[in-house]
């Protein structure tokens, strides 16, 4: 089995014109999707499903309760949102039918965006209920959750302070569904959900989604699961020959160590730095600028002829620096990389592996090595838990000065209330942009263009769905 083989098993949703598929996986129509669904999923051009959806797509429908072992970048949202969606459609009532509960504002966001994107050609409509925003955003919250919107994405905190308030109506909910149910409990919200658990019991199946699956994971699943299956899907992990490292940097020290990095290893022809955003690919490609060898940007804002001649003139050697979005980690097999940079953590082990994955190639050396600011420590020891390797935390060069202090403590990202050791309650303010056209927090997706039921309507990007739904940073 060749080594790009084994990354591509475990990758988001594929779509049907990415040459780089090797494995014929089941299709959606297989797993007995409705046509509506199906028709939302062919415009976004997905066709196969990953080894999660596979599995828990057909055991979500059968009815049954899950505890499902899958980090992110297994394909694990859709994994739940799916069958979901088949269950519902053409169900009639503007009750709440499924609740979905995770860690942060950001993931509910990301959430809800792929239930609009999937749900196109559905007549069901979603809102993500966090905290962070003003009157408006709360009473459109309250609206929701007592008059009804079929299906709420929320942070466990800013739930909790609805349900106080006496009003949320889950009479007729069907669906009680944790994602990434390991992380929230690391933030110390383990109450919490018990006591969200507490007002939907009369739910028909429960979905628990976690990453890792450590004794208080099992603990939580035997509380709010009835006699459920379970699957555990394992994430590929780093090839031999790739020599890790991080530094621990502030912001303002990641150029200056990248352009001394460079300066210091003449040998190395080629080399590939990864960033999370392009805004920050064309700020990395001018701090290296003038050093003395080529470097290139690659994104998505490239035509597919120019970023095939960027990526020529790298394989040429004539380039020795590309500065890419993760639009570049995955199947892309140039031989002879000595050098992977993440100027940041990636969102999650997929995405690392993925990235590192491009040196090291067909037995050959490499070096990754990752930057880590102080916002990304949690978040890069995740992804050491996850690969279950600790990866080296290099000194950074005298002339920088000192960096921060390995310290990965969860981040609550606007997601509400967390209970620490010390038992007090912090509240995170601060508002999260969304995608232009889209609704604020608390914002949901009406049909057709006008208010059904007590919700907002939202316009529609025209031309149908997207296909990047909940993962923007490319």
């Amino acid at each position: 089995m060749s080594y790009i083989y084994r990354y591509l098993n475990f990758g988001y949703l594929r779509c049907t014109n990415n040459r780089f598929i090797t494995k014929k996986n089941m299709t959606f129509k297989e797993l007995g999707l409705n046509e509506k669904l199906l028709e939302g999923l062919s415009y976004m051009g997905f066709e196969e499903a990953t080894p999660i959806q596979e599995q828990a797509i057909p055991k979500i429908i059968e009815g049954k309760d899950l505890l499902a072992c899958a980090q992110t970048g297994t394909g694990k949202t859709a994994a739940f949102i799916l069958p979901v969606l088949n269950q519902l459609t053409g169900k009639s009532g503007d009750k709440i039918k499924a609740l979905v509960v995770c860690p942060t504002r950001e993931l509910a966001l990301q959430i809800e965006r792929q239930i609009q994107a999937f749900s196109y050609f559905v007549d069901l409509a979603s809102i993500a209920v966090y905290g962070g925003g003003d009157g408006h955003d709360f009473e459109t919250q309250k609206r929701a959750l007592s008059k009804g919107t079929e299906i709420i994405v929320a942070t466990p905190g800013k739930l909790i302070s609805h349900l106080n308030m006496g009003y949320v109506d889950f009479s007729e909910l069907e669906y009680f569904i944790l994602d990434e149910a390991d992380r929230m409990l690391d933030m110390g919200f383990y109450d919490d959900i018990q006591q969200i658990a507490s007002h939907v019991k009369n739910k028909k199946q429960t979905l628990l989604f976690s990453a890792t699956m450590p004794p208080k994971i099992r603990k939580l699943s035997e509380s709010i699961l009835i006699d459920p299956d379970s699957i555990s899907i394992a994430i590929s992990k780093p090839a031999k020959g790739v020599l890790q490292a991080a530094y621990l940097t502030y912001d303002r020290q990641k150029a200056p160590l990248i352009r001394g990095l460079i300066a210091e290893k003449p040998a190395y022809e080629s080399i590939i730095i990864f960033t999370s955003t392009k805004k920050k690919v064309g700020e990395i490609v001018r701090a290296l600028q003038g050093n003395g060898y080529k470097v290139q940007a690659v994104s998505s804002d490239l035509v597919q002829k120019d970023r095939e001649d960027a990526l020529k003139r790298f394989r040429s050697k004539e380039t020795r620096v590309i500065v890419a979005t993760d639009v570049l980690s995955r199947g892309i097999d140039i031989k002879g990389i000595n050098l992977v940079i993440n100027y940041d953590v990636p969102g999650d082990a997929e995405d690392y592996i993925h990235r590192i994955g491009r040196t090291a190639r067909a037995d050959s050396t490499g070096v990754a090595l990752t930057l880590v600011n102080e916002e990304d420590m949690y978040k890069f020891h995740r992804i050491e838990q996850l690969i279950e390797s600790e990866v080296n935390k290099a000194p950074l060069p005298p002339k920088l000065g000192e960096g921060p202090k390995w310290d990965p403590k969860p981040s609550y990202g606007g997601g509400g209330r967390g209970r620490g050791k010390g038992g007090g309650r912090g509240n995170n303010r601060g508002r999260s942009s969304s995608n232009k056209g889209k609704s604020r927090s608390g914002g949901s997706r009406g049909k057709g263009g006008s208010s059904r039921g007590g919700r907002n309507s939202t316009n529609k990007s025209k031309g149908g769905p997207s296909n990047n739904s909940g993962r923007n940073k490319r």
